[in-house]
C-alpha cells in the first residue's frame, strides 16, 4: 500500500473538515484516492447520522435572514446535541447557508429544504445529504427542526434575534408606508420575543384555549371556597388578564409599560397618517 503523506490527510481534512485521524483512515481505505476518500467520508457520515438518529438534539440556533427590501423573510431553527458545537463556526456557518437557501428559493417548509441543492462549498449536495455530512463532521446529530416563510407583499417583514441565537421573532406587517413603520415594527418583533403572545388579536385565540383555561379558573374559585354565584364573574375577569398575557394587541408595551400595544399602533396612525396592522408573527425559542 502506497505511503500517505501528511499533506495529504491535511489537505483532506481542509476538503472535509473531518478530523486527522478520520481523514488518515479513509485514505487508507481507498489506497490514497482523494476523491474515494472524500465518499468514503460521506458514507461514513450518513452511517454515524443513523446511528445517532435516536440521540436528543436540543441544542443549536434559531437564524433569521430577510430580503433587502423586506417583503420576504425566513425563519428557521437548526438543532445539534451541544452547546460547544452550537457556537462553532463550522455549524454557524451552515445554519446560515440553509437559512440564505431558503430566502432565495421562497421555500416555506423544512421538508421542501431537505429537497434542495447546496452550492460547492457544501459538495453541491442536497440539504439531506449535506445534514448526514455535517453529522459526520461534527459527531452530533444535526436536525432542521422547523421553518417559515414571511411574505409581506402588503407591507413589510422584521424580525428580532436575542443574542445567543435561541430566540428569534419575525413579524409581518401591513402598511402603506414601509420607511415610517420599520422602527416600530422593530419594536414589535422585540415584543413578541420578550412577551410571548400567541395571537395578534383576541378573536384569534383557539376556543379550546379558552374552554381549558375557564375550566382551570372555575376550579381554582370553587377551590377557594368561592359561592357559586361569583364563580363566572371570577372567571370573566381571570379570561381577560389572559388575554392581556398571550393577545400581542392586548399586552403591556415593552417601551412603555402604561400602554398597550393596540394605543401605540393607534397613536402611531394617527401620527403618521399610516395604515398599520400585524397581520402574524412566529417566535422560536430554542428546543420548544
Amino acid at each position: 500500500m502506497s505511503q500517505i503523506s501528511a499533506k495529504d490527510v491535511k489537505n483532506l481534512r481542509d476538503i472535509t473538515g473531518v478530523g486527522m485521524m478520520d481523514c488518515k483512515k479513509a485514505l487508507e481505505e481507498t489506497g490514497g484516492d482523494t476523491q474515494k476518500a472524500i465518499e468514503y467520508l460521506r458514507k461514513k457520515g450518513a452511517a454515524l447520522a443513523a446511528k445517532r438518529a435516536d440521540r436528543e438534539a436540543r441544542e443549536g440556533m434559531v437564524f433569521i435572514t430577510m430580503t433587502e427590501d423586506h417583503k420576504v423573510g425566513v425563519i428557521l431553527e437548526l438543532n445539534c446535541e451541544t452547546d460547544f458545537v452550537a457556537r462553532g463556526e463550522v455549524f454557524t456557518g451552515f445554519t446560515t447557508a440553509l437559512g440564505n437557501l431558503a430566502l432565495v428559493n421562497r421555500t416555506a417548509s423544512p421538508e421542501a429544504l431537505l429537497k434542495l441543492t447546496l452550492g460547492e462549498a457544501y459538495g453541491g449536495e442536497t440539504v439531506d445529504d449535506a445534514i448526514k455530512t455535517m453529522t459526520g463532521k461534527l459527531g452530533e446529530k444535526i436536525n432542521l427542526k422547523r421553518l417559515v416563510l414571511c411574505d409581506a407583499p402588503d407591507g413589510l417583514v422584521e424580525a428580532y434575534t436575542h443574542p445567543g441565537s435561541q430566540l428569534g421573532s419575525i413579524i409581518h406587517v401591513a402598511t402603506d408606508k414601509p420607511e415610517v413603520v420599520r422602527e416600530l415594527a422593530k419594536d414589535l418583533a422585540m415584543q413578541v420575543a420578550a412577551a410571548a403572545p400567541i395571537v395578534t388579536d383576541r378573536s384569534a385565540v383557539p376556543a379550546d384555549y379558552i374552554t381549558k383555561e375557564s375550566e382551570i379558573y372555575r376550579q381554582q374559585a370553587l377551590e377557594q371556597g368561592k359561592k357559586e354565584e361569583f364563580v363566572d364573574k371570577i372567571v370573566l375577569g381571570r379570561l381577560e388578564k389572559y388575554y392581556q398575557e398571550v393577545v400581542l394587541s392586548e399586552q403591556s408595551f415593552i417601551k412603555d409599560n402604561n400602554m398597550k400595544v393596540s394605543e401605540v399602533l393607534n397613536e402611531f396612525r394617527k401620527k403618521h397618517q399610516a395604515k398599520v396592522d400585524v397581520i402574524g408573527f412566529v417566535r422560536y425559542q430554542l428546543g420548544e
